[in-house]
């Protein structure tokens, strides 16, 4: 077998993690150890997967590349672990989360795990992450965003909750848009309650950059139609960013902070089917 999966396994956690320091505690192996498994993983590739330095490590082209197929590897070989054994996942859970993380893969993911287990009754909401935050009564887990800058893009969250992604925010727009003789920039924008609309609309103002809001879209989708009509440019995190558009670099549009997507605490003596699925979910959504 050329790919080890507990070479890839380790992969993917310090990726996520963004150092080897941080990934050692998860793992909770040394950090020897890891940079050998990485060592070895290299080898294995013939390149160089990890740029490590003071700010952390981060994966290469290629590791970024040889990062999409390790999650989908080791979320087939949890399943097939669970069909082995016989782990059977039944009732109905209350499934909670942002509408930024991979809207156009996420409905195959439920339906897959839906297919996978056709007795779990999967509940799903799809709410502001400060909902998310401010109400985990309502729901049995939480899929929520933040934004992080500076020295805490490369720091895993340490409040018990499991990122399962962290992704760079940028400005985009459609391909046929252009910005050419205008004082102001077209922005198109989710509600004020949205927090990377608030960070958006912030960040801009700290900047100094003016613009106009074209429009308000209730929702993700929202965004895309309106970017799609070439109305104006948005920011999104890279998995939310629709066919057809692009990264819109423009020495006055400033830099905006990572997205991260986590996975809320579990909660206190909650039902072993929530940890099953909560379990299952890290699997296909890593």
């Amino acid at each position: 077998m050329r790919l080890d999966l507990d070479l890839l396994h380790t992969f993917v956690v310090i990726c996520d993690t963004g150092s080897l320091t941080a990934a050692a505690r998860r793992v909770h192996r040394s950090q020897s150890a890891l940079s050998e498994q990485m060592q070895k993983l290299e080898d294995a590739c013939g390149r160089p997967l990890l740029v490590r330095g003071k700010g952390g490590a981060h994966p290469t082209p290629a590791g970024e590349r040889l990062l999409q197929h390790a999650r989908q590897l080791l979320g087939m070989s949890e399943l097939a672990y669970q069909d082995v054994q016989g782990i059977e996942i039944a009732g109905t859970l209350r499934l909670a989360m942002t509408d930024y993380f991979r809207p156009a893969q996420i409905i195959d993911i439920l339906a897959r795990i839906r297919a996978r287990y056709p007795r779990l009754r999967l509940q799903v909401s799809v709410r502001k992450s400060a909902l998310i935050e401010e109400d985990p009564d309502d729901f049995d887990i939480g899929i929520s965003m933040r934004l992080v800058e500076g020295a805490k893009r490369r720091k895993a969250p340490d409040d018990g909750r499991i990122l399962i992604a962290r992704e760079p925010v940028s400005w985009i727009a459609h391909d046929g848009f252009k910005f050419a003789g205008a004082t102001r920039w077209p922005l198109v924008t989710l509600p004020e309650t949205c927090s990377l609309q608030r960070a958006i609309i912030r960040t801009l103002n700290r900047h100094r950059v003016k613009f106009d809001v074209v429009l308000t879209a209730s929702g993700v989708a929202g965004l895309h139609m309106a970017v799609a009509a070439g109305l104006g440019v948005t920011c999104l995190n890279a998995s939310a960013v629709p066919a057809g558009a692009r990264r819109f670099v423009s020495d006055e549009l400033p830099e905006m902070p990572d997205a991260e997507f986590s996975l809320l605490p579990p909660k206190p003596s909650e039902p072993a089917l929530v940890g099953e699925v909560r379990r299952l979910l890290v699997a296909q959504f890593a």
